[in-house]
């Protein structure tokens, strides 16, 4: 799939969202990216893996065994990647701030995971689910997301597939552009305060 084509499918969904954004991790942008939207339609959401799948390496998408997302945000797009590559697709969800495997999920030791994502900005929850993964006995060979949302900057300690890369800026807490900074800032993702 083509960025455009991709924003296409962002568009249709009314999931490309424009205003002040506090995003999970920790930044602000004008631009945010309402994945769930994007995923509630189960076509979509499929094109959408498929295209993920597409953009590993062919010897790549033969060694992975499982796909295993982070909690709430990859569920449903590392869900769809499991059904394109034809493995399982679990998850980690933090019951206690912490990434683990839960719900009778489990890898056999050396299972070769493909760690799938939404979005990715700092890569920090994406390295905090790869740290889980690997504590609970998998080997993360690589990570996809939907969208990389860090400017190519992320390192995850594992090749990086992306479906498209998206460089709107984001700003620390201290450079907020003082146009942004007179609106109010909206944190709408998974870890959102009521």
């Amino acid at each position: 799939m083509t960025e455009e084509e991709v924003l296409a499918e962002f568009r249709a969904s009314h999931a490309l969202l424009e205003g002040h954004f506090l995003l999970s991790s920790g930044r602000h942008s004008a631009h945010y990216l309402q994945c769930a939207r994007v995923l509630m339609n189960p076509e979509r959401a499929s094109r959408l893996a498929i295209g993920i799948a597409q953009k590993l390496p062919r010897d790549l998408r033969k060694e992975i065994q499982k796909v295993i997302s982070p909690a709430m945000g990859g569920l449903i797009i590392g869900h769809e990647v499991g059904r394109a590559l034809g493995v399982d697709a679990m998850f980690v969800e933090r019951p206690t701030g912490t990434f683990e495997l839960r719900r009778g999920f489990s890898v056999e030791p050396g299972d070769k995971v493909l760690m799938v994502e939404d979005v990715v900005t700092t890569g920090l929850s994406s390295r905090e689910a790869i740290k889980a993964i690997e504590e609970a006995g998998g080997k993360v060979i690589a990570a996809a997301a939907l969208i990389d949302r860090s400017a190519g900057k992320v390192d995850l300690g594992v090749p990086f597939y992306p479906l498209i890369a998206l460089n709107f800026p984001t700003y620390a807490p201290d450079e907020v552009p003082a146009a942004l900074a007179a609106t109010p800032a909206v944190k709408p993702g998974s870890r959102a305060k009521p």
